[in-house]
């Protein structure tokens, strides 16, 4: 039986317990990944594996859309918080979009 790999992208969501340790609720949003411990039981077929990569498509059209859009729009600003902010967010985007649309593949059948 072949290992869904998809699956360790969990191990991310320990990066959430940073939070706790560093006070920085910027380490949260990793809690988000224990969701991809969902996929062990997923057998990565062919229609698995397309669906997978159409998702990984569309994360990285957005984020070759957004990316030079926020770093153009962030570097006129001088507060260097809001620019670490800018990336962080494209960052969270890229991985929503990822998981939205692998979650609409494959509950499409398609």
């Amino acid at each position: 039986m072949k290992k869904n790999w998809l699956f360790f992208m969990g191990l991310l969501g320990l990066l959430g317990f940073l939070g706790v340790f560093t006070d920085n609720p910027g380490f949260f949003g990793f809690f988000g990944f224990f969701g991809f411990f969902a996929y062990k039981k997923i057998i990565p077929d062919e229609r698995f594996k397309t669906n997978v990569n159409k998702a990984g498509k569309n994360a990285f059209i957005v984020s070759i859309i957004t990316f030079p859009l926020v770093a153009v729009y962030f570097s006129f600003t001088r507060n260097i918080t809001i620019y670490a902010l800018a990336y962080a967010l494209n960052f969270a985007v890229q991985m929503l979009v990822f998981s939205l649309s692998l979650a609409y593949y494959e509950s499409k059948g398609a």
